[in-house]
């Protein structure tokens, strides 16, 4: 019998092509959404490789559950919904899509920026409505980007290159990391030093124990009133709650995430209801091209990995 790979969401032929000759492959055919948790467990037991998304929670339960699981291979940089004590316990590997998708998000990443500092949703949906009656001196007026201070929080790859990105807008780049980085065109700061004295905050930290509700109250207490704070990173680093009150008694100016606590967002999320605010549905590396490569990554590594060869990209 054929090793079998279970895959938590449908993924385009040309993407698991190369696996079928060697391997069963099983699927959830939804493209939208990824497979329900039970759905999972009915196929796991007989899985050697599980192909799987970020939104999907791969925990100690599930590892439990599967006696001949050899490798989890995650669609995403990210991999905070795997337990990797649990898969080190039970001898898999687990694997991730690295740096083919930086120079993608950081594209996103400026964009939400722009968008969220020149009011850019906002002002399309006056032209959708027929609310845009005139030119006004000061109508959707919003932030200057270019001269402006970034504060950029959680300095990896992607982090790099929106500092190659500001460059062109003539930015000051601060940022805070975990360690220094021996950067060109950035100034290392603490926390509070960045919070204060940036124009933009962008979070592009990883969500651990200690990054988690990181930019709460107090800390949003410490930005400038016409500051604005963009998430691309994980929605758990930023307190939702307390970003909603801060938007909306004006202790910062605006808002723009890609990346939320809870996902989908759901509609009755109050951040929903406030103008200053700028919602992405999690689109950070979303270039067509960078899907593709991301999923050829994932493939290979499953291939490999089942084979007892060496797996690149390996996180445990």
């Amino acid at each position: 019998m054929k090793p079998m790979i279970y895959i938590t969401q449908r993924l385009p032929e040309e993407a698991i092509a190369s696996l079928r000759e060697s391997y069963e492959i099983r699927m959830w055919e939804d493209e939208m959404e990824a497979a329900p948790r039970e759905e999972i467990m009915k196929h796991i037991g007989e899985a050697a490789a599980l192909w799987t998304m970020l939104s999907v929670k791969v925990d100690r339960e599930m590892f439990e559950a599967a006696p001949n699981l050899k490798i989890v291979s995650n669609l995403a940089v990210g991999f905070n919904n795997i337990d990797l004590d649990a898969a080190r316990e039970h001898g898999v590997m687990v694997t991730n899509t690295p740096e083919v998708l930086t120079e993608t998000t950081a594209d996103l990443s400026f964009a939400l920026l722009l968008a969220t500092a020149r009011r850019l949703v906002e002002a399309e949906r006056t032209v959708h409505s027929g609310e845009w009656k005139s030119w006004t001196p000061l109508g959707l007026t919003g932030q200057d980007v270019y001269g402006a201070t970034l504060g950029i929080i959680g300095m990896g790859r992607i982090g790099e290159a929106v500092c190659r990105r500001a460059v062109g807008f003539s930015m000051d780049v601060l940022y805070h990391n975990r360690t220094r980085r021996n950067l060109e065109g950035a100034t290392y700061a603490e926390l509070d030093e960045l919070l204060e004295k940036s124009d933009f905050v962008l979070m592009l930290a990883p969500l651990t124990d200690e990054t988690r509700g990181m930019i709460g109250e107090r800390e949003l207490g410490l930005m400038k009133e016409t500051a604005c704070l963009i998430n691309v990173g994980r929605g758990g680093t930023v307190d939702e709650d307390a970003l909603y009150r801060a938007l909306k008694e004006g202790g910062i100016w605006a808002a723009g995430m890609d990346v939320f606590e809870t996902e989908p967002l759901p509609l009755d999320n109050p951040l929903l209801t406030l103008p200053n605010f700028t919602a992405l549905p999690h689109i950070g590396s979303a270039g067509e091209k960078t899907r593709h490569k991301m999923m050829a990554m994932n493939a290979e590594a499953i291939d490999e990995g089942l084979k007892g060869n060496q797996v690149k990209n390996r996180v445990c």
